[in-house]
């Protein structure tokens, strides 16, 4: 049996992967229904086992659109794409829903899961949650780091963290 090395997360296998994937790629998180819905881009997230239960944690600005939907509803998803997809998730991370349909303008395709919740058919990788926590962030409670990088009149409001047990997964074959 050889020695463990000190790599790079990246080098971590299917952990750094899916690390890279929310920081570098992004994701979209979704919430809503077929007939309203809206979307938005996240870089900050993360995968995770609690209660027995594999879990996707989400982090959401109470100003941004989708956090009514993903306060409204049981589910919500979070979808990966291919590169060629990146123009859109910067649209969608740009552009409020309520001033834009972000949907129609990507050409993105809504998708239902068996469960309930919504998704696009155009990831290559969906995680469908189902609700099970919610907590807003607490900047007293950030520690070693300085809150006001993240929380101040340019970044907006503190995020509300929902934990989602991965309910469904569709994966591009």
């Amino acid at each position: 049996m050889g020695k463990l090395q000190k790599v790079d997360l990246s080098q971590a296998g299917d952990v750094g992967q899916v690390l890279r994937r929310i920081d570098k790629e992004w994701m979209l998180i979704t919430a809503g229904t077929t007939e309203k819905l809206n979307t938005m881009t996240a870089s900050w997230g993360g995968i995770g086992v609690l209660w027995f239960r594999e879990m996707v944690n989400i982090f959401v600005r109470p100003e941004r659109y989708t956090y009514e939907f993903v306060e409204a509803e049981d589910y919500f998803s979070v979808a990966f794409f291919s590169p060629e997809h990146k123009k859109a998730l910067a649209l969608c991370g740009a552009k409020s829903g309520r001033d834009v349909d972000k949907v129609a303008v990507c050409g993105f395709t809504v998708a239902q899961g068996i469960e309930g919740g919504v998704y696009f058919e155009e990831a290559d990788l969906v995680l469908l949650c189902k609700k099970r926590y919610r907590t807003p962030l607490e900047t007293e409670r950030i520690i070693d780091l300085d809150p006001t990088e993240y929380y101040n009149d340019h970044h907006g409001g503190v995020h509300v963290m929902y934990m989602g047990e991965i309910v469904e997964v569709y994966r591009r074959a």
